[in-house]
């Protein structure tokens, strides 16, 4: 008796070492697994973590990806975490990226699974949400393991599963996010020849993936201006310099930058002015005010122009006035840029993810650290819907929001485009 069992484990043993990485099987298989990716998404929507703080995250990660029989590799950029999965067949090294953070956002949403969660972000204690969707690319990434790691005799090649913090900015005063990884070298060892990553997008359908070649996201730069003036009592404004009043006409300054200095025939150019700080009581005019913001270009030469437009505005505003204007800008992220070939090549993939429900889109405004794998290697990131059917997604709760929604029925959409995507790669290389 214990003979034949034995035998009949080798049976089943052999059988499934024998599957075939084929859309069969990968359709087959998504269906499996997607009551489990839901329930993956769920536990992390519940508990999420901000940007470099991602223990409970991680550790999810890295103990499915070891169950997995795969290498794994942690602490990378802090929190971050690699799965390596080495085919049974020599190939190209495959990376498919998956964010972990969260944000300081309270929630608002109905559901059984929202968040509760407090945590400290910049010394303010805050309210935690995934209220962009990362929950959503880690649980579909770890499914896409689950999935491959089953047939991994039958992958001609090495497949990268990179789970990265801290997508949204690291914490003042610290490194993190794609810069840090790809400085500690993801993208080596082995090196990576291409990647593909996905964002769940609250204003697509589900069912549906929106793509665009060369670039789809913009670069993000973060300006600050500090407006130094005179302080005197508000009952005798002569006796000083006003920064407060400064500070608003340099905030007019700005929106001229974009509505008479930019050619926006050629690219789109958002200045947007988010922080003013200034006085501490009302009957006195404060020496300074801090003027922050945002900057977002699609075109690194546009990029350049307006930064020194941003510093000669407010320079000579203030100066105009007697005051002074210090301004710096930190670059924060890069041109989200979709290779043009590699692209063309993997169109086929997502449509047959899809059902041929692929759109090109146009470029947004919106920035993505993923910029900073897609510099150093050719690179594919495209949306994913998780929008309900029939609804306006003009009206929907859009991402960053305490109401932020994602219908769950998108997720398996995911899964099998991650698993064509390397599936025909990896047979490309063959021919």
């Amino acid at each position: 008796m214990k003979k034949s069992i034995l035998f009949l484990a080798i049976i089943i043993s052999g059988n499934a070492s024998a599957q075939k990485l084929n859309e069969a099987y990968i359709q087959q298989a998504a269906d499996k697994v997607e009551s489990k990716c839901i329930s993956w998404r769920r536990d992390l929507h519940q508990n999420p973590e901000l940007g470099n703080r991602e223990f409970r995250t991680a550790k999810i990660v890295a103990d499915h990806l070891r169950s997995l029989g795969m290498i794994v590799q942690e602490n990378v950029a802090h929190t971050g975490v690699v799965g390596i999965l080495k085919g049974g067949k020599p190939g190209p090294v495959i990376a498919l990226r998956a964010d972990m953070d969260g944000l300081p956002v309270t929630e608002r949403t109905p559901v059984a699974f929202a968040s509760k969660q407090k945590s400290e972000y910049n010394g303010q204690e805050v309210g935690v949400m995934h209220a962009c969707g990362h929950d959503t690319h880690v649980a579909i990434l770890m499914s896409v393991a689950e999935i491959l790691a089953a047939v991994k005799n039958d992958i001609a090649g090495t497949i990268k599963f990179v789970f990265q913090p801290a997508e949204e900015g690291p914490p003042q005063g610290e490194e993190g996010g794609a810069p840090l990884m790809v400085k500690e070298g993801v993208l080596d060892n082995p090196k990576v020849d291409v990647m593909f990553g996905l964002h769940i997008n609250a204003q697509t359908p589900v069912g549906q993936i929106k793509y665009r070649e060369q670039g789809m996201m913009a670069a993000s730069d973060w300006f600050s201006i500090k407006i130094k003036g005179k302080q005197t009592h508000g009952a005798q404004p002569w006796n000083g310099i006003d920064p407060v009043v400064i500070g608003a006409q340099i905030i007019q300054g700005l929106q001229t930058i974009v509505s008479r200095q930019t050619e926006l025939t050629k690219n789109a150019v958002v200045i947007s002015t988010t922080v003013f700080n200034g006085g501490v009581r009302e009957n006195i005019i404060p020496e300074e005010a801090l003027l922050k913001g945002t900057i977002r270009t699609l075109d690194t030469a546009m990029q350049a122009d307006i930064w020194k437009r941003i510093e000669r505005t407010a320079k000579n505003i203030a100066e105009a006035s007697g005051a002074t204007a210090e301004v710096s800008i930190t670059p924060m992220t890069l041109v989200t840029y979709n290779d043009p070939k590699l692209t063309a090549q993997m169109l086929p993939s997502l449509n047959k993810a899809t059902g041929n429900n692929v759109i090109r889109m146009d470029a947004v405004m919106g920035a993505e650290d993923y910029a900073f794998f897609a510099e150093k290697i050719p690179a594919l990131y495209f949306y994913l819907g998780g929008m309900t059917p029939g609804q306006d997604p003009k009206k929907v709760a859009p991402h960053h929001t305490p109401d932020f929604f994602v219908d769950e029925a998108g997720l398996k959409t995911g899964i099998k485009a991650f698993a064509y995507l390397v599936m025909d790669y990896m047979n490309a290389g063959k021919r």
